[in-house]
């Protein structure tokens, strides 16, 4: 899983294109809070406390089990080392020295309703870490009663999004605050890769010279779809569905080879 050892840190030149990219089910190939549960004596929740998830309060229903893992003596080091197990989505890794090697051109973020613990000691055990300008994700870390604490990230009034995280709230600020630190110049283009539901509302956001990648027969995909066949004027992005990290590879180098 581990990249090239000679990854260096990313040039400080700035870069015409946005990357944004999610994280469970898109760098990783499973829901992260799933490989953590697998820490557990037994690998799996109570009935009690697994159904006691309510829609859209996901980020509160994970505080609870993470409580739950504390008090069966699941330690940091065996969380630690189950995120570290979890395998990457296929041919990121090969994505992900595509755009090591076109550092220049490429700036790249992660939006994720996973948490920084997990999201950040993945990332460097796969040794990748560093290609990364920003990570929007919830905050988490071990307290000193050994539980992982986890809080949300935000509060918003977007209405299509669970009460923690809207991605679109997100990616808005995120280029508006970019434009003004790069002296007004907007990115040429900007790249989102997903596979969920939650991952709909940011690529609203998305205009006509921009791309769209959901993972292909997943939720936002079928999402897509649906929106494409009801042709649904808001989407303005284009749509390039991804089975493996190549297919991306592919059209980012097309769009490389246009300029």
């Amino acid at each position: 899983m581990t990249a090239p050892p000679n990854l260096s840190h990313a040039a400080p030149q700035q870069q015409r294109f946005l990357v944004l990219f999610d994280f469970d089910e898109t760098i990783i190939n499973e829901s992260s809070d799933d490989a953590v549960v697998r820490a557990l004596p037994g690998q799996h929740l109570p009935d009690w406390l697994r159904n006691s998830y309510r829609e859209g309060h996901y980020n509160e229903h994970m505080q609870k089990v993470l409580v739950y893992m504390a008090e069966q003596g699941v330690s940091e080091d065996s969380i630690r080392s189950a995120v570290e197990k979890i395998q990457p989505s296929p041919g990121l890794l090969s994505l992900f020295q595509y755009l090591h090697s076109h550092q220049q051109d490429f700036e790249l973020a992660v939006v994720s309703d996973a948490n920084m613990y997990i999201i950040e000691t993945w990332l460097e055990r796969a040794g990748v870490r560093h290609l990364f300008r920003k990570i929007f994700t919830n905050p988490a870390s071990f307290g000193d009663t050994g539980c992982l604490v986890l809080l949300p990230f935000h509060s918003h009034s977007c209405s299509c999004c669970p009460e923690n995280m809207c991605k679109q709230v997100i990616l808005r600020e995120y280029l508006a605050g970019r434009q003004k630190e790069r002296g007004g110049a907007p990115f040429q283009k900007v790249f989102y890769i997903g596979d969920g539901a939650n991952d709909i509302c940011p690529s609203l956001a998305l205009g006509p010279r921009d791309t769209a990648f959901p993972r292909r027969d997943f939720p936002m995909h079928k999402l897509l779809l649906e929106r494409q066949q009801a042709q649904a004027a808001k989407f303005k992005a284009n749509v390039v569905p991804w089975v493996s990290g190549e297919d991306i590879v592919d059209c980012l180098k097309k769009i490389m080879e246009e300029r």
